[in-house]
Protein backbone atom coordinates (compact mmCIF):
# COMPACT_ATOMS: atom_id res chain seq x y z
CA UNK A 1 0.00 0.00 0.00
CA UNK A 2 2.82 2.15 0.93
CA UNK A 3 4.67 2.32 -2.45
CA UNK A 4 1.65 2.15 -4.25
CA UNK A 5 0.22 5.67 -2.53
CA UNK A 6 3.86 6.91 -2.78
CA UNK A 7 3.98 6.28 -5.98
CA UNK A 8 0.57 8.35 -6.96
CA UNK A 9 2.36 10.76 -5.27
CA UNK A 10 5.02 13.12 -7.05
CA UNK A 11 6.79 14.65 -4.11
CA UNK A 12 6.14 11.78 -1.63
CA UNK A 13 7.86 9.25 -4.72
CA UNK A 14 10.83 11.59 -5.49
CA UNK A 15 11.86 11.80 -1.49
CA UNK A 16 13.02 14.06 0.80
CA UNK A 17 15.39 15.77 -1.20
CA UNK A 18 12.38 17.64 -3.47
CA UNK A 19 10.61 17.98 0.21
CA UNK A 20 13.54 20.26 1.16
CA UNK A 21 13.60 22.08 -2.02
CA UNK A 22 10.36 22.93 -1.90
CA UNK A 23 9.71 23.96 1.04
CA UNK A 24 12.74 26.23 1.35
CA UNK A 25 11.71 27.89 -1.86
CA UNK A 26 7.66 28.18 -0.33
CA UNK A 27 8.28 29.48 2.73
CA UNK A 28 11.28 32.25 1.51
CA UNK A 29 8.62 33.39 -1.47
CA UNK A 30 6.26 33.70 1.03
CA UNK A 31 7.67 35.04 3.64
CA UNK A 32 9.65 37.57 1.10
CA UNK A 33 7.54 39.03 -1.24
CA UNK A 34 3.88 39.68 -2.51
CA UNK A 35 2.72 36.31 -3.99
CA UNK A 36 3.44 34.82 -0.57
CA UNK A 37 -0.27 36.30 -0.06
CA UNK A 38 -1.71 33.09 -2.27
CA UNK A 39 0.83 30.45 -0.98
CA UNK A 40 -0.48 27.95 1.51
CA UNK A 41 2.82 28.07 3.70
CA UNK A 42 1.06 26.52 7.22
CA UNK A 43 -0.20 23.29 4.93
CA UNK A 44 3.12 22.71 3.30
CA UNK A 45 4.97 22.58 6.68
CA UNK A 46 2.15 19.88 7.68
CA UNK A 47 2.66 18.33 4.56
CA UNK A 48 5.94 18.03 4.65
CA UNK A 49 6.06 16.63 7.96
CA UNK A 50 3.86 13.75 6.91
CA UNK A 51 5.94 12.89 3.71
CA UNK A 52 8.73 12.34 5.71
CA UNK A 53 7.34 10.53 8.34
CA UNK A 54 6.41 8.16 5.51
CA UNK A 55 10.11 8.06 4.41
CA UNK A 56 10.90 7.61 8.36
CA UNK A 57 13.26 10.40 8.09
CA UNK A 58 12.87 12.05 11.67
CA UNK A 59 16.51 13.76 11.61
CA UNK A 60 15.80 15.31 8.03
CA UNK A 61 12.49 16.32 9.31
CA UNK A 62 14.35 18.67 11.97
CA UNK A 63 17.01 19.28 9.84
CA UNK A 64 14.26 20.98 7.92
CA UNK A 65 13.01 22.71 10.20
CA UNK A 66 16.12 24.15 11.03
CA UNK A 67 16.43 25.21 7.56
CA UNK A 68 13.31 26.52 6.65
CA UNK A 69 13.42 28.55 10.33
CA UNK A 70 16.23 30.18 8.81
CA UNK A 71 15.00 30.80 5.33
CA UNK A 72 11.85 32.45 6.65
CA UNK A 73 14.15 34.92 8.95
CA UNK A 74 15.91 35.72 5.54
CA UNK A 75 12.82 35.73 3.56
CA UNK A 76 10.99 38.47 6.27
CA UNK A 77 14.35 40.26 6.38
CA UNK A 78 13.94 41.19 2.39
CA UNK A 79 10.36 42.52 3.23
CA UNK A 80 11.71 44.37 5.77
CA UNK A 81 14.44 45.66 3.63
CA UNK A 82 11.81 46.28 0.50
CA UNK A 83 9.56 47.87 2.68
CA UNK A 84 12.28 50.64 4.24
CA UNK A 85 13.97 51.14 1.30
CA UNK A 86 11.24 51.37 -1.43
CA UNK A 87 9.36 54.07 0.86
CA UNK A 88 5.79 53.95 2.61
CA UNK A 89 3.14 53.63 -0.14
CA UNK A 90 2.40 50.05 -1.25
CA UNK A 91 0.00 49.78 -4.62
CA UNK A 92 -3.53 48.62 -3.83
CA UNK A 93 -5.41 47.28 -6.74
CA UNK A 94 -9.15 48.42 -7.66
CA UNK A 95 -11.26 45.76 -7.04
CA UNK A 96 -9.20 43.45 -5.13
CA UNK A 97 -9.51 40.52 -2.84
CA UNK A 98 -6.20 40.59 -1.38
CA UNK A 99 -3.68 43.97 -1.84
CA UNK A 100 -6.49 46.30 -0.20
CA UNK A 101 -6.62 49.23 1.50
CA UNK A 102 -8.59 47.36 4.04
CA UNK A 103 -5.86 44.70 4.46
CA UNK A 104 -3.13 46.93 4.55
CA UNK A 105 -4.84 49.17 7.00
CA UNK A 106 -5.48 46.08 8.90
CA UNK A 107 -1.97 45.41 8.92
CA UNK A 108 -0.92 48.58 9.93
CA UNK A 109 -3.19 48.43 13.19
CA UNK A 110 -2.01 44.97 14.32
CA UNK A 111 1.97 46.11 13.89
CA UNK A 112 0.93 49.35 15.62
CA UNK A 113 -1.34 47.54 18.13
CA UNK A 114 0.95 45.16 19.07
CA UNK A 115 4.85 46.22 17.74
CA UNK A 116 7.29 43.56 18.66
CA UNK A 117 4.58 40.84 19.53
CA UNK A 118 2.95 41.81 15.83
CA UNK A 119 6.03 40.39 13.99
CA UNK A 120 6.05 37.07 16.15
CA UNK A 121 2.02 36.32 15.97
CA UNK A 122 2.24 37.63 12.35
CA UNK A 123 3.67 33.99 11.92
CA UNK A 124 0.36 32.40 12.48
CA UNK A 125 -1.38 34.51 10.46
CA UNK A 126 -1.37 33.58 6.34
CA UNK A 127 -1.96 37.49 5.04
CA UNK A 128 -0.24 39.40 7.45
CA UNK A 129 2.50 37.12 7.74
CA UNK A 130 3.49 38.56 4.04
CA UNK A 131 2.46 42.25 4.75
CA UNK A 132 4.02 42.95 8.47
CA UNK A 133 7.33 42.74 7.49
CA UNK A 134 7.11 45.59 4.89
CA UNK A 135 5.37 47.45 6.46
CA UNK A 136 7.74 47.10 9.49
CA UNK A 137 10.42 48.27 7.22
CA UNK A 138 8.37 51.19 5.64
CA UNK A 139 7.22 52.12 9.37
CA UNK A 140 11.19 52.42 9.78
CA UNK A 141 10.80 49.67 13.09
CA UNK A 142 13.94 49.19 14.93
CA UNK A 143 16.18 46.47 12.81
CA UNK A 144 17.52 45.28 16.03
CA UNK A 145 13.82 44.54 17.79
CA UNK A 146 12.42 43.63 14.11
CA UNK A 147 15.58 40.43 13.22
CA UNK A 148 14.86 39.49 17.15
CA UNK A 149 10.97 39.51 16.82
CA UNK A 150 11.19 37.52 13.46
CA UNK A 151 13.73 35.28 14.64
CA UNK A 152 11.08 33.75 17.92
CA UNK A 153 8.51 34.20 15.39
CA UNK A 154 10.23 31.54 12.94
CA UNK A 155 10.96 29.39 15.75
CA UNK A 156 8.03 29.29 17.00
CA UNK A 157 5.96 28.66 13.83
CA UNK A 158 7.54 26.27 11.65
CA UNK A 159 9.03 23.62 13.50
CA UNK A 160 5.67 22.98 15.50
CA UNK A 161 3.76 22.57 12.30
CA UNK A 162 5.90 20.62 10.89
CA UNK A 163 6.55 18.37 13.41
CA UNK A 164 2.90 18.71 13.97
CA UNK A 165 3.03 16.59 10.53
CA UNK A 166 5.82 14.22 10.76
CA UNK A 167 4.55 12.69 14.72
CA UNK A 168 1.01 13.18 13.49
CA UNK A 169 1.47 10.89 10.80
CA UNK A 170 4.13 8.53 13.14
CA UNK A 171 0.64 7.69 15.39
CA UNK A 172 -1.52 6.59 12.12
CA UNK A 173 1.21 4.01 12.12
CA UNK A 174 -1.81 1.46 14.18
CA UNK A 175 -4.29 1.83 11.25
CA UNK A 176 -2.20 0.76 8.43
CA UNK A 177 -4.29 2.42 5.09
CA UNK A 178 -4.82 5.74 7.40
CA UNK A 179 -1.14 6.81 7.05
CA UNK A 180 -1.07 6.71 2.90
CA UNK A 181 -4.40 8.33 2.60
CA UNK A 182 -3.01 11.04 4.91
CA UNK A 183 0.23 11.27 2.42
CA UNK A 184 -1.91 11.64 -0.34
CA UNK A 185 -4.64 13.95 1.65
CA UNK A 186 -1.94 16.39 2.47
CA UNK A 187 -0.28 16.99 -0.69
CA UNK A 188 -3.19 17.41 -2.93
CA UNK A 189 -4.09 19.76 -0.15
CA UNK A 190 -1.17 21.65 -0.66
CA UNK A 191 -0.82 21.38 -4.86
CA UNK A 192 -4.29 22.28 -5.20
CA UNK A 193 -3.87 25.29 -2.61
CA UNK A 194 -0.58 26.28 -4.58
CA UNK A 195 -2.72 25.95 -8.21
CA UNK A 196 -5.38 28.12 -6.92
CA UNK A 197 -3.05 30.49 -4.98
CA UNK A 198 -1.04 30.95 -8.22
CA UNK A 199 -4.26 31.96 -9.94
CA UNK A 200 -5.70 34.41 -7.26
CA UNK A 201 -2.26 36.11 -7.88
CA UNK A 202 -2.58 36.10 -11.97
CA UNK A 203 -6.16 37.78 -11.35
CA UNK A 204 -5.12 40.12 -8.83
CA UNK A 205 -1.89 41.36 -10.62
CA UNK A 206 -3.90 41.92 -13.21
CA UNK A 207 -5.91 44.26 -11.70
CA UNK A 208 -5.85 47.85 -12.16
CA UNK A 209 -3.15 49.91 -9.27
CA UNK A 210 -6.35 52.27 -7.82
CA UNK A 211 -3.70 54.31 -5.71
CA UNK A 212 -0.18 53.80 -3.67
CA UNK A 213 -1.49 53.67 -0.21
CA UNK A 214 0.02 55.01 2.99
CA UNK A 215 1.35 52.82 5.40
CA UNK A 216 -0.60 53.40 8.75
CA UNK A 217 1.10 52.64 11.69
CA UNK A 218 2.22 53.92 14.92
CA UNK A 219 5.68 53.02 14.39
CA UNK A 220 5.82 55.27 11.44
CA UNK A 221 4.75 57.95 13.77
CA UNK A 222 7.07 57.67 16.74
CA UNK A 223 5.89 54.92 18.45
CA UNK A 224 8.01 52.46 20.98
CA UNK A 225 9.13 50.53 18.07
CA UNK A 226 10.45 53.73 15.82
CA UNK A 227 13.89 53.23 15.11
CA UNK A 228 15.65 56.65 16.87
CA UNK A 229 18.00 57.65 13.72
CA UNK A 230 14.59 58.69 11.80
CA UNK A 231 12.94 60.66 14.68
CA UNK A 232 13.16 64.26 13.93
Amino acid sequence: MRHTVLALDPLGSAGPVTVWVVVLAFVFLECAFVIGLFLPGDSLLVAAGVVLAAHQQEVSAWLLSAAAVVVAVAGNQVGYLVGRYTGNRIKVRRGGKFLTRENLDRAGRFLDRWGFWSIVVARWVPWVRTLAPAIAGAARMDNRRFLLANLVGALAWVPTLMMLGYYAAGLLDRIPWVRPVAVVAAIAFFVIGTAVGVVRYVLEIRKPVEEEAPVDSGVARGGPDADPATER
